[in-house]
């Protein structure tokens, strides 16, 4: 898949590809919503991928909606893509599957003051409260989310999701080394379920100096190629 990306400022890494990975894992179809989508590189794949996916996705930021148009045409993808911020999305379409990898640096972080990179990282731009609410206001019964977030915040995301009734089902940790602590963590949550969270084996990403056997067929599976320009 090619993707065209700002030439400066915020760049997709691996969180995405391995979020893609693990959203295909649950065989989405139907209405699919991408919410942040950026340069739309998540819900492009998941739908290059689910042929039975109808994608959508929302992004408040003007440039990145360009750069997500081109790519989805590009990449013959149909997409359908709404500009603005997803707290004020219309509510009257119901979605099977919403997934995201949203802004989640913490209110401590050291903030940027490039405004791209402040918009697509910190999670005051969309906090967890406001964001599950929505979600749950758009999702069918039965239906799916699945995210990623840091992974040091994850008790309080089960909490501000068990908030709004929604239930966690599937989980899996990122650790950046076997020896290092967990940096990121995918979750998938369910409208409506009643079955108990299943934590799924570790995902490593390097071993030794090198991407893990795993990390790299999940790269070969998603087979970019990123060409950074302005559009």
């Amino acid at each position: 898949m090619l993707l065209y990306q700002p030439d400066s400022g915020y760049c997709y890494n691996s969180d995405s590809i391995f979020l893609y990975d693990f959203i295909s894992s649950f065989n989405p179809k139907g209405r699919v919503l991408d919410v942040g989508a950026g340069c739309g590189i998540v819900g492009l794949l998941v739908a290059r991928d689910n042929p039975r996916v109808e994608l959508e996705a929302v992004e408040k930021q003007e440039i990145f909606v360009r750069y997500a148009t081109t790519n989805a045409r590009v990449n013959k993808i149909a997409c359908t893509i709404h500009e603005g911020d997803f707290l004020e999305l219309e509510e009257s379409n119901k979605y099977e599957y919403i997934i995201s990898n949203p802004p989640f640096y913490h209110d401590g972080a050291s903030k940027s003051d490039n405004k791209m990179l402040f918009n697509a990282r910190y999670n005051s731009n969309l906090p967890i409260g406001d964001f599950f609410k929505k979600i749950t206001r758009l999702l069918k019964p039965q239906a799916h989310f699945i995210f990623c977030y840091d992974a040091s915040q994850f008790g309080l995301i089960c909490a501000a999701l068990d908030r709004v009734k929604l239930r966690v089902v599937d989980v899996r940790f990122v650790h950046p080394k076997i020896d290092k602590k967990a940096s990121l963590v995918m979750i998938h949550v369910r409208n409506g379920s009643k079955s108990l969270m299943k934590i799924l084996p570790p995902l490593i990403s390097f071993d030794g100096n090198e991407f893990s056997s795993e990390a790299q067929n999940i790269y070969k599976k998603a087979s970019t190629q990123s060409i950074k320009c302005k559009i």
